[in-house]
């Protein structure tokens, strides 16, 4: 059997280097394939248009969020004109990765993504994978918050878990995640390290944070596992009460302690990231990877960071499709040993 100190190292490497809302643009019809996101597929300075961001959950997630802050940037930097956002629900991100994988050769779209996209691939047995796509960047990387309603019984981390040890069925938790995906992942490696038994664990997904926060204020959950950019304001707002957060360090604005401050030792952290549809051309690839650098170079982007409580974790091109190989391997791993795969 593997010591806390094994399984805390290896979900550091499972980690290394990540997820409100904002107008629904539907646009689920269908794209036109083989565009160019350059106009012209040339290496030019010219702004990309007709571009596409698909989110692959719903308004008010962490990918929503993320999306919307960079696509907003690529436009008000002049790397980028009329950059339309939508959102494609369902199946931890699946429906929209296989919506993506549909658009083969299509250089007008981009999908956010990240590591939840990656459990689901798995846990869902998507025909769609990821390693169908053309990686672009990785972006950032965020704590998980351990959280509770404020109206809650449960004071501290401590208290929490000796309520859900005592009756795991009924100590319900919820997370934006199918099975596979960070928030479902931060509930089962807390429940091994506190002797819960993960089978026994009452997960409750919610598709996004928007649905989730709801679920949390409307008392159908005892707690949550989430962004902490997701309910940072709610908590500074008095509306929930954040035990913990999964990360090494404190998270700078958030009135909570680290899990291993709080006596478990667990590191844990989601990140976000960017790929585009198959088979677009060289040209258009390093187009994209081109402007999403020049993106994250701006002081807008470094704004976004600091405001969203983000960690920078970009990485371009081949290293994050070495990084987005490594991953998929990890978390088929971690599912694995959790009997979830």
């Amino acid at each position: 059997m593997r010591t806390a100190h094994t399984r805390t190292a290896h979900l550091r490497r499972l980690a290394v280097g990540t997820v409100a809302a904002g107008l629904v643009l539907t646009g689920c019809g269908t794209t036109a394939e083989g565009g160019s996101a350059s106009g012209g597929g040339d290496s030019g300075d010219e702004a990309i248009t007709g571009l596409r961001v698909m989110v692959p959950n719903s308004p008010g997630s962490g990918y929503d969020t993320t999306a919307r802050a960079w696509a907003q940037i690529l436009d008000d930097e002049g790397l980028a004109s009329g950059t339309e956002v939508f959102n494609v629900e369902g199946a931890g991100g699946t429906v929209g990765l296989q919506r993506l994988v549909n658009e083969e050769g299509n250089a007008d779209m981009l999908m956010q993504m990240g590591l939840g996209v990656v459990g689901a691939q798995f846990s869902n047995q998507s025909e769609a994978t990821l390693d169908q796509t053309t990686p672009i960047a990785r972006l950032i990387e965020e704590a998980e918050a351990i959280v509770v309603p404020a109206d809650s019984p449960y004071q501290d981390l401590d208290s929490l878990v000796e309520a859900w040890k005592a009756d795991p069925g009924n100590t319900p938790v919820g997370g934006a995640s199918n099975p596979g995906g960070p928030d479902h992942l931060t509930p089962m490696l807390l429940a091994q390290e506190v002797e819960v038994d993960p089978a026994a664990v009452n997960y409750v997904p919610y598709d996004g944070g928007g649905e989730l926060l709801a679920g949390i204020l409307g008392g159908d959950v005892a707690f949550a596992a989430t962004g902490v950019g997701e309910v940072a304001e709610s908590a500074a707002g008095g509306d929930v009460r954040i035990l913990a957060v999964t990360s090494d360090e404190p998270v700078e604005g958030v009135d909570a302690p680290t899990l291993s401050e709080a006596g478990v030792d667990l590191t844990f952290t989601n990140w976000r990231g960017i790929v585009a549809a198959p088979g677009i051309s060289d040209e258009d690839t390093q187009r994209f990877v081109d402007a999403i650098t020049e993106m994250h170079g701006s002081d807008a982007w470094q704004q976004a960071l600091e405001d969203n409580g983000w960690t920078d974790a970009f990485i371009t091109g081949d290293d994050f499709s070495s990084f987005l190989d490594e991953e998929s391997q990890r978390v088929e791993s971690v599912l694995g040993q959790l009997g979830l795969a």
